[in-house]
């Protein structure tokens, strides 16, 4: 199966055979053991820079679509019939029913949480991995890394079943960069259907077809037409998700970043960073640097209501992230207030001039429940170069008689 992989690949990229072998020492040597270190150890290995990623990503989708396990016909639909039988408690033995009655009474909370790991935190003297209880690697326990804990808090390292209820750490991403020219040619010409030409200064650039029109109709007598110059009059805020689930669509975004901010295009261009979801504080780098940010009640009041307003992101966090207090991702921020607040008053400022565009092709048989509700709000496009001419067309029109995910899913409420 490798070596199929290993030529499937060298059709569409220039892999070598020492990056084959490398591939195969990293297996003999149990650095590999499941899919999913395979995918990014085989990339790191194959790829040579981030611009390869599409193509690696494509390639590897469509080897392994098939490499999964499947249910004899046989037996699938009475396993269907038993996940769609409803629980009966009666049936469970009385003392794993007492549990599961108070599994499912309790009330899940943040602040609890995040007391108790402080707690352990004083205690603990030393490390712990594959337990169930201090704060370590592996096993069950709440706190610590790569464990199967889904309502546990990642500490450090890489997630286990990316379940973290929260992740307690420093995180520091890279900004978007604004010096990339290759691939960002028909991005530009995409952006550049959101347009909103008007007449400045003076009557001093030449209409070279208007000066033909009339002096035709004058015999042969040269009439000079001048007029206003005519510029692109819109102010562009463009906001962007960065870190985290966004990371492996960074070159992609990159791409767009590079392309908006090279423009002459706009009147005005402008950008902020977040994480996940926008809450009281938009952020001018990557590193979400507190010295170089805005509050977002100042957001409102810097920028008015003719601004087109972009937000890029994959639209997919934890649910609580989007619609509690204090859902914030990071351990140290409380806000107040949930995200799809926030989210509702850059809808309620910028009117139908917001669009939100989603690296990851949207798919209304399924999606994220955020993203559902996110895109019942703001209209939300593909970030492909298709998805960006609609969405330009939109913020052009205001959104006039165009069907968008807001129609489509008006039915749903939150």
């Amino acid at each position: 199966m490798f070596v199929e992989f290993f030529y499937y690949l060298k059709e569409r990229l220039p892999v070598s055979l020492i990056e084959y072998m490398t591939l195969m020492e990293a297996l003999d040597k149990g650095l590999i053991s499941n899919m999913i270190q395979f995918y990014y150890i085989s990339r790191s290995i194959f790829c040579k820079n981030e611009h390869q990623f599409d193509v690696y990503d494509i390639a590897f989708a469509n080897f392994f679509k098939d490499a999964q396990l499947k249910f004899p016909d046989d037996i699938k639909q009475q396993i269907w019939d038993w996940l769609e039988k409803p629980l009966d408690l009666d049936e469970i033995d009385p003392q794993y029913r007492k549990e599961l009655q108070e599994f499912l009474q309790m009330n899940f909370n943040i602040e609890e949480l995040q007391q108790h790991f402080e707690e352990l935190m004083q205690k603990q003297d030393e490390e712990h991995n594959f337990g169930n209880q201090w704060i370590g690697t592996g096993g069950e326990a709440q706190f610590g890394h790569s464990g199967r804990n889904p309502m546990g808090m990642r500490l450090g390292g890489g997630s286990g079943m990316r379940m973290a209820v929260q992740i307690a750490q420093k995180r520091i991403f890279r900004d978007y960069r604004k010096d990339i020219v290759l691939d960002t040619r028909q991005i530009k010409v995409a952006l550049k259907r959101l347009r909103k030409l008007e007449e400045i200064g003076k009557l001093d650039e030449l209409n070279i077809d208007k000066t033909i029109d009339k002096t035709a109709k004058n015999g042969g007598d040269i009439e000079i037409v001048f007029e206003k110059r005519r510029k692109n009059n819109v102010k562009l805020l463009l906001l962007m998700d960065v870190g985290g689930s966004m990371t492996p669509y960074a070159h992609l975004v990159n791409k767009l970043f590079s392309a908006a901010n090279n423009m002459s295009h706009w009147k005005k261009f402008k950008y902020y960073y977040f994480h996940n979801c926008i809450y009281e504080t938009l952020y001018e780098n990557a590193q979400r640097n507190p010295e170089e940010a805005i509050d977002f009640d100042e957001f409102l009041k810097k920028y008015d209501k003719n601004y087109k307003i972009v937000i890029v992101g994959d639209a997919a966090m934890a649910s609580w992230e989007l619609t509690e207090r204090y859902g914030s991702i990071y351990y140290y921020h409380r806000n107040e207030m949930p995200g799809i607040y926030y989210l509702r008053e850059i809808k309620d400022h910028f009117k139908n001039n917001t669009v939100w565009l989603n690296p990851e092709l949207i798919r209304f048989e399924w999606q994220p429940w955020t993203r559902r509700i996110i895109s019942s709000l703001i209209p939300m496009y593909n970030l492909t170069i298709e998805g960006i001419e609609e969405a330009m067309d939109y913020l052009r029109r205001g959104g006039k008689r165009l069907y968008t995910t807001v129609d489509r899913l008006k039915q749903f409420n939150y």
